[in-house]
């Protein structure tokens, strides 16, 4: 389980571009892009994403996100643990 103190890195297996205020991660496996598994990243989700370095704990996200958007911890919370959740599932972060 995930928590304030935990670590997070980007998936090894997972090609990362950048448009414009977007990111687009694309799955690879075998040196070939999963084209049918792309996941687009809203403002919030890759201001996250940019975030995740294998060093910011959750809580330091967390903070970052708070600061950035001028909003509540508690909304902070629940955004990048939405994020950390739904990124877990598709093996994206780790």
């Amino acid at each position: 389980m995930t928590g304030l103190k935990s670590i997070l890195s980007h998936s090894p297996s997972i090609v990362t571009r950048k448009t414009g205020n977007e990111y687009v991660l694309v799955p690879v496996t075998n040196n070939i892009a999963d084209m049918n598994s792309v996941y687009a990243l809203n403002e919030t989700g890759a201001f996250i994403w940019e975030h995740i370095n294998g060093k910011r704990s959750v809580e330091e996200l967390i903070e970052a996100l708070t600061d950035e958007y001028n909003i509540d911890t508690e909304t902070a919370s629940e955004d990048v643990f939405s994020f950390i959740e739904n990124m877990s599932k598709y093996l994206i972060i780790q």
